[in-house]
């Protein structure tokens, strides 16, 4: 198995297009099967009639693409300008099923529409997701609780197309086929296996809390008290740097899995702190809670989103396979948004991991594996990393 990457800033969509691809097929010298291409908005008026005609241009048997505020290639991130990101894979004995969904409302209710027959039966051994969908016109939320119903335990990995501003602005390519709306992805296993790496950039403070009463997004007691009076009770333990996080970066971090003695980076699915009554003590939050869950109060800023990531792909530098390529979905509120250098992300993934062909872009929402259930995130850097299985894995 191999993979490729190549970048082009030229001001023309088609020269880009061209000099990325043959720069990408020449190192990768096998015949792709299957290409993941990514395109800045700041390309315009020149990416409907061009993305027309991706697959023609780029040649691989199976093709995703989507349209994007910024792209990246190996350890450099294109927040600003033309750029184009293209990605090949050689993967020999893998199985792959492309498909582009819509969600129609019908006389039966609301359905996705789009799964190929190939996928209407067993799916393949390892099977993962990487899925890119318009957020104007895709319930994403919707289909992963649908996904989780009808093939639990499966990954979903991808981001929302950030390629427009508006509905009808994104545009979506799966093979030879283009779309302004709905999702493009594809279902991959067999001989190659994608392994979910998502940091959410955020620190815990003090330490976790059994919800002992709550109604819907509102956190009423955490062990017995007010849960506000629990988060003043950590407030006085931590530093002045925390302490202002917590001023401005307030979140809270639901354990993804219960069954653990103990929690680290990783095991919580962080949401916002959106408000607090300071008179009944209730904490709300961008999420729904109930009773009987644990959480834990969590801070985020440039130096946790750089040690939250590095720490996972450190662990998994460790415990897993030598990667044969990686997809990235960070948030377009990270880069320099977030850091103080740029190339972060991308520049963190080769460092821990690389060198290894690296393709993404910055997305307006990122979808990945918190424990056992997929979810959406903002601020997130969703890992996909594709690694080759033995025959008996």
């Amino acid at each position: 198995m191999r993979c490729a990457v190549a970048a082009s800033q030229d001001e023309s969509l088609s020269v880009a297009l061209t000099q990325a691809s043959h720069r990408a097929v020449a190192d990768l010298g096998e015949i792709p099967t299957l290409a993941v291409v990514f395109i800045s908005k700041a390309y315009g008026d020149q990416i409907a009639s061009v993305m027309e005609n991706l697959n023609d241009v780029i040649g691989s048997q199976k093709l995703i693409a989507c349209t994007a505020e910024g792209v990246l290639a190996d350890g450099i991130e294109f927040e600003d300008g033309p750029a184009v990101s293209v990605w090949l894979a050689h993967l020999p004995g893998a199985t792959i099923e492309t498909f582009a969904m819509e969600y129609r409302h019908t006389a039966d209710g609301a359905s996705f529409l789009g799964w190929p027959t190939g996928l209407l039966e067993e799916w393949p051994q390892h099977a993962s997701v990487i899925l890119l969908a318009d957020p104007f016109s895709f319930p994403i939320d919707q289909f992963i609780a649908r996904l989780h119903e009808d093939r639990p335990g499966v990954p979903i990995i991808g981001g929302m197309a950030s390629g427009g501003d508006e509905p009808g602005f994104n545009r979506l390519v799966v093979d030879s086929r283009s779309y302004d709306a709905g999702a493009v992805g594809f279902v991959i296993g067999g001989s190659a296996r994608i392994r979910p790496v998502v940091s959410q950039g955020c620190k815990p403070i003090g330490h976790t809390y059994v919800v002992t009463k709550a109604d819907e997004n509102l956190i009423v007691e955490l062990g017995g008290k007010p849960a506000l009076q629990r988060l003043r009770e950590v407030f006085g333990t931590l530093d002045e740097s925390d302490k202002q996080l917590v001023r401005t970066a307030l979140h809270v971090g639901r354990v993804a899995s219960e069954y653990q003695e103990t929690f680290a980076r990783g095991d919580f699915l962080v949401r916002n702190v959106v408000g607090a009554d300071p008179d009944s003590g209730v904490i709300a939050v961008g999420d729904h809670v109930r009773t009987g869950q644990t959480i834990q109060f969590h801070v985020r800023d440039g130096s946790s989103a750089h040690d939250d990531l590095r720490e996972l792909l450190k662990r998994e530098a460790v415990t897993g396979c030598k990667p044969v390529g990686i997809l990235l979905f960070t948030c377009n509120g990270r880069g320099t948004r977030l850091f103080d250098t740029p190339n972060h992300d991308a520049a963190c993934l080769q460092e821990c991991l690389g060198p290894v062909p690296t393709a993404g872009f910055f997305a307006q929402g990122e979808i990945g594996p918190i424990g056992e259930r997929n979810c959406l995130h903002g601020f997130t850097a969703s890992v996909a990393i594709i690694e080759e299985t033995s025959p008996h894995s």
